[in-house]
């Protein structure tokens, strides 16, 4: 293809792309998305639903009618395989498998009127975990989550509620207790319990305590007396951190557990209760579906923010497509409305960092902070206010770097489990955001960034595989070994080592120059990424993938540029076919959401397009 001819497409992708990115606008001028149906999540609000129906004297139509669609909805998206995945394109897994299982039935006649359903997923649950018996399905889902809690105990209790681990008095001994009594201590020893679930699963770790502490109380003389002693406490506890949505984390599933767990220890009537139920209850959309959280729209804000940029040049023939200066300042002043100004009271997080919604149920977190200060840095005119809330959000970022210098999720010190850990992609979001700001900010500001970034790029150092890639905490790829997405964490980490060398900060050259070629290496023949090498290509890990090497161009790599040029060539072409083809916009499950919990976000496709295709035509039009 003749240079001219590659410039007009790319050009003219670019153009539509960019057009459709502001046209999926919400009326308040930012961006809130979609996410993905989730049989997970239908499957666990079906069950609490059901739960408090039982243990209710009052059963309304409006809750009947929500049960019973989201049954049929179950039915009618179970995979051909006969198991179920957490979204529609999801593959088969033993978690929600047995969970869509359980919801049919915890119902009452399901099992008969489902009967070709249910049959079907007895036989794939057979084939995976050896047996639907008690003994061999509640070792396999343990099995799946290893020492972490977060997840499996839920699951079991759920398929103790639906009657799938045999009699109550038995199944009660499947589900591993879970120290609920240690919520009553002051939240700052939370770290050094090393509790068995993760930091944003408190909620869990009391509401599902309790219930197996009502139906099974410890041998244990003592550990029974200091349960019954902090039952109160405990409770007081969780309504204290209820959002005022009702919704923990604006998520279904862990609302689902905390709901279905309270009612079946006699809780019922709680206002923890009451006010889940209703958040489960106004959640579901007009299919019978639930989604996995009700949305992501702090996050894909500033992921569309970030991707578009500045206006582009005006030789670019895009010029035009941006956003225009009173979107700007609204955007800005919606921005700045989402920062948390207080304590928060779930993680206790300082303030000054971002959720990824603007919903009560969000909690501060680093990859939206740190997407929030590029965010507001890339829209300009920084202003009194503006300027202040991104030295509160740097600093609340350097406040939760870790010993090892990376960067967790939620809080400092919470290292036992995976997904409290530090992490590539958040470290790597996070230098982004300290680069974008470095230049302004106060010299002591900028002293401790220069020190905070040293000590971020030595994590990178040290996780980088012996192969140049790293992996991401909380994006994956369902066709991976151990569910990894490589090309999502080298992408980005090799985006933000490109911003250091830009700086002048070369510490990082090394890591980056091994990331690029494995980025290379990583592409298919036909110019796509997979989430690995060799895997499947998507629209999302190319664009990541051509992102991240478009941007290195200016600075080098330390193979020769010609391969590199050559991968962004191919995968800008294949790229660009796919807006042509009307492809680009097809969602694939890459997203983690807890407990290796998959999602697509109708936005993401969208977004890594423009992202991708914005870095392609720079690096043509300097290059």
């Amino acid at each position: 293809m003749k240079r001219t001819e590659f410039r007009r497409r790319l050009t003219a992708a670019l153009t539509q792309a960019r057009r459709e990115l502001l046209g999926a606008r919400a009326p308040g001028g930012h961006w809130v998305g979609e996410l993905s149906s989730s049989a997970l999540s239908t499957a666990t609000a079906v069950c609490a639903l059901a739960t408090v129906e039982k243990h209710s004297a009052l059963r309304t139509p409006h809750s009947a009618l929500l049960i019973e669609r989201g049954l049929e909805w179950l039915a009618q998206h179970q995979n051909s395989d006969g198991g179920w995945g957490d979204t529609t394109i999801s593959v088969s897994n033993i978690s929600t498998t047995a969970l869509c299982w359980a919801a049919f039935g915890i119902v009452q006649g399901s099992d008969a009127k489902f009967r070709s359903v249910v049959a079907r997923a007895e036989n794939w649950l057979a084939e995976r975990a050896g047996g639907i018996d008690p003994e061999h399905l509640a070792p396999a889902i343990i099995r799946r989550y290893g020492k972490d809690r977060t997840f499996s105990v839920p699951i079991l209790l759920t398929c103790a509620l639906g009657g799938r681990l045999g009699p109550m008095a038995g199944a009660w001994r499947r589900i591993l207790p879970l120290p609920f009594e240690l919520a009553a201590c002051p939240h700052q020893w939370f770290a050094a319990l090393r509790l068995p679930v993760v930091s944003y699963a408190l909620p869990a770790l009391i509401a599902i305590g309790q219930a197996r502490h009502h139906h099974l109380p410890s041998r244990n003389p003592l550990a029974r007396f200091v349960r019954a002693l902090t039952r109160s406490r405990t409770l007081a506890v969780l309504q204290s951190i209820q959002p005022s949505s009702g919704g923990f984390l604006e998520a279904t599933p862990l609302t689902s557990f905390v709901v279905m767990s309270l009612a079946c220890a006699g809780n019922v009537a709680h206002p923890v209760t009451r006010h889940g139920l209703e958040f489960l209850e106004k959640s579901p959309r007009p299919d019978g579906s639930w989604p996995i959280d009700t949305n992501l729209a702090t996050w894909v804000t500033t992921l569309a923010l970030n991707a578009l940029g500045p206006r582009p040049a005006i030789d670019s023939g895009v010029s035009a497509l941006a956003l225009e200066p009173n979107d700007l300042r609204a955007i800005r002043e919606w921005l700045l409305a989402q920062q948390y100004r207080e304590e928060h009271p779930y993680t206790h997080a300082a303030p000054g960092g971002w959720a990824w919604t603007d919903l009560p149920g969000g909690v501060p977190d680093a990859d939206d902070t740190a997407g929030a200060l590029l965010a507001l840095h890339s829209l300009g005119e920084i202003g009194d206010s503006t300027r202040a809330a991104a030295l509160a959000g740097i600093h609340w970022l350097l406040n939760l770097q870790n010993r090892d210098g990376g960067i967790p999720t939620f809080c400092r010190g919470w290292g036992a489990l995976p997904f409290d850990r530090s992490s590539p992609d958040l470290t790597a979001h996070g230098l982004r955001a300290w680069a974008a700001w470095r230049a302004d900010v106060p010299s002591n500001v900028r002293t401790r960034l220069d020190q905070a970034t040293v000590r971020a790029v030595e994590y990178l150092r040290q996780t980088q595989r012996e192969d140049g890639s790293w992996v991401p905490l909380w994006f994956g790829n369902q066709f991976a070994p151990d569910d990894q997405n490589p090309t999502y964490g080298t992408a980005r980490v090799v985006l933000a080592l490109e911003k250091l060398a830009a700086l002048g900060i070369k510490s990082g050259e090394g890591p980056r120059s091994r990331g690029i070629e494995w980025l290379v290496r990583a592409q298919n023949p036909d110019g796509a990424w997979g989430g690995f090498k060799g895997g499947p290509g998507s629209v999302e890990e190319t664009a990541l993938a051509l992102e991240a090497l478009a941007s290195t161009t200016k600075n080098g790599a330390g193979q020769e540029m010609g391969e590199v040029r050559s991968a962004i060539t191919q995968g800008t072409t294949w790229l660009v076919e796919q807006v042509e083809n009307g492809t680009w916009k097809n969602p694939s499950p890459i997203g983690f959401y807890f407990a290796r919990l998959w999602y697509h976000e109708r936005l993401y496709p969208m977004v890594f397009t423009v992202g991708a295709l914005n870095a392609a035509e720079r690096s043509c039009r300097e290059g």
